[in-house]
């Protein structure tokens, strides 16, 4: 009988550029380049954001109206701001007060002072931090937290905020334009923080205030500084704009907007 045939073996193939014979010249193909590297985006400068956002990024008023808003940060403390709470109150004016929040839990009677004395208030953040260095989810919990203090105090939430230094991103801004808030720095800055003296303060103010004008002081301070300058300058700053015939009003009534969000 005759013996079975033996199965034939097929042959595998061998894989590209290895073994004999003309597979071995094939070549591997060339990977695609990588795409180039995108530039990081450019921060944009305070002024181009507020051109970009005219509606919520203000640095000053109306210059067709013969109106001042005086602005005072880093408040409340228990030195300064009464001093210039005395001032405003005994000459008649109506100011406009950037809260930090963790202070105006140290000290809500004079939160309600500013209030019961006609005074409009703006949001300051809680710690005072610069915003320009913050995510959006601890910007957003730095005013959010300062609205949930200052809403039971005086009575409404702030549509105003103002950002420690006057630092402040893009998407910041259309977070607070998303809410109908509204971001205000200044176009006179005292620069009382140098704790400079009360006619340091004065010319800093009076070389530079005019119609639409948003004047930056300070009546809190930090450990040890000197506001004195800003205390005893306030008087003669507004005697003096009045007698340029300018009329001292409120951050919302220089915009024509509420004070409340």
């Amino acid at each position: 009988m005759p013996p079975a045939p033996t199965a034939q073996r097929k042959a595998e193939p061998q894989p590209a550029g290895r073994g004999k014979g003309p597979a071995a010249s094939v070549k591997r193909a060339a990977p695609p380049p990588e795409p180039a590297p995108k530039p990081a985006s450019r921060s944009l400068s305070l002024s181009e954001l507020a051109q970009m956002y005219p509606d919520t990024f203000k640095r000053y008023g109306p210059t067709n109206k013969r109106q001042v808003a005086l602005t005072f940060d880093d408040a409340p403390d228990a030195k300064y701001t009464p001093q210039v709470l005395d001032v405003l109150k005994a000459h008649k004016v109506k100011a406009t007060f950037f809260l930090v929040g963790h202070r105006a839990t140290l000290h809500p009677e004079l939160v309600k002072r500013m209030v019961r004395e006609g005074h409009a208030i703006g949001n300051h953040s809680y710690n005072h931090p610069n915003f320009a260095k913050l995510s959006l989810e601890s910007f957003t919990q730095q005013i959010e937290q300062t609205q949930n203090i200052l809403k039971p105090l005086i009575g409404y939430s702030p549509r105003l905020i103002r950002p420690p230094y006057g630092e402040i991103k893009q998407e910041q801004l259309e977070w607070a334009a998303a809410r109908h808030m509204m971001v205000v720095n200044w176009n006179v800055d005292s620069n009382d923080w140098k704790q400079l003296d009360a006619d340091h303060v004065s010319a800093n103010i009076l070389t530079h205030a005019g119609p639409g004008a948003i004047v930056l002081q300070h009546s809190g301070g930090g450990v040890g500084q000197d506001l004195s300058g800003t205390v005893k300058a306030l008087p003669g700053i507004i005697q003096k704009l009045r007698s340029y015939g300018l009329n001292l009003v409120t951050v919302p009534e220089l915009l024509g907007i509420p004070k409340e969000n």
